[in-house]
């Protein structure tokens, strides 16, 4: 173990120490379950609820979770007490009815911006070239040479058996890409089309395609957002962008996916873990520079709460009372 993580774990340990026994100054709070899912911001998150809500005099412990199952639990047994990052867009039918019966509340959006899809380019290019939207993009393709062929240009979709590799094509299609003469690349997976947005911002070159946050790899790189130039039309985004027969989809937005906090029914007269969870939201574009720190450092989804707690206290000192955020700050 480096000389650095030597010192980080006993940070950590020491940090785990004092932040619990800052509940002395709280109020009581009772048991509380957090569900620690298996991807990157889900266990961060869940790692910085569970520090923040010691702090507010509760008894936390980290639970695994996935979406599926986490989601029936809730409804079922109402536990995990806290599903911190639910993307719920699909769990809609199972979510509302138990809502409605009082079994489970929904607490509010994670994310500020909710889950973000879009078809980025580097932000330097953009800005040098007065890019904003995606026909702008369009109407430069010099600007984002195909990798294995310069006469033409490239477009990066979706891998093969991904869902968005669908909404990848058929927004293709929908923007004639074909015609402004791009060609589509399949990356072949996450990690070859991460690689490749890095590879091409690292020499300063253009790239153009599809990816979506808040992700370490949007934190590492200045990315820009194109404009799809038209509202969401939610009917035609299934029946025409979700299906790879219809031949001439027609332009759309790219939706932005519902990711909110649960919480099962024994927390909703917890007004500690309710008041906190309520205003408890990460801008997208911080969220995506503390996975960027974490993948850099190699980090563990704890360490990297810290990291978060010890240099943002300006973010999340507005989700706690402000004694209270004082015997936190003072405890890390």
């Amino acid at each position: 173990m480096s000389i650095l993580r030597l010192f980080t774990a006993i940070f950590l340990a020491l940090g785990i120490t004092s932040v619990s026994s800052s509940v002395k100054a709280a109020a009581h709070c009772d048991n509380v379950t957090i569900a620690e899912m298996n991807w990157a911001s889900a266990q961060v998150i869940a790692h910085i609820d569970a520090v923040l809500l010691r702090g507010l005099g509760c008894n936390v412990e980290l639970i695994p979770g996935d979406t599926m199952p986490t989601s029936t639990s809730l409804v079922e047994k109402g536990e995990p007490s806290i599903a911190p990052e639910l993307w719920s867009q699909n769990l809609k039918q199972v979510l509302d009815p138990a809502e409605a019966e009082g079994l489970i509340k929904n607490v509010g959006k994670v994310f500020e911006n909710g889950g973000e899809e879009g078809l980025w380019i580097p932000t330097y290019i953009a800005e040098a070239n007065g890019i904003v939207t995606i026909e702008d993009a369009l109407a430069r393709p010099d600007l984002f040479p195909h990798p294995e062929d310069s006469s033409v240009a490239g477009f990066y979709g979706c891998p093969a058996g991904w869902n968005c590799q669908i909404t990848t094509t058929q927004m293709f299609k929908a923007y004639g890409m074909e015609g402004a003469g791009f060609e589509f690349i399949d990356p072949g997976s996450g990690g070859a089309l991460s690689g490749a947005m890095g590879e091409a911002y690292n020499k300063g070159e253009g790239w153009f395609g599809y990816y979506w946050g808040p992700t370490a790899i949007l934190g590492k790189y200045d990315m820009t957002k194109l404009d799809e130039g038209v509202d969401h039309n939610a009917e035609t985004w299934i029946s025409e962008i979700n299906d790879l027969n219809v031949a001439s989809p027609g332009k759309n937005r790219y939706p932005a996916s519902t990711v909110e906090t649960y919480v099962g029914k024994d927390m909703l007269g917890n007004s500690q873990v309710m008041n906190y969870l309520e205003k408890r939201s990460f801008p997208n574009s911080l969220l995506s520079q503390i996975l960027a720190w974490k993948e850099e450092n190699q980090a563990e989804a704890e360490e990297t709460a810290y990291y978060f707690l010890e240099n943002y206290s300006n973010v999340w000192g507005n989700w706690v009372p402000f004694d209270q955020k004082l015997d936190i700050q003072n405890s890390l």
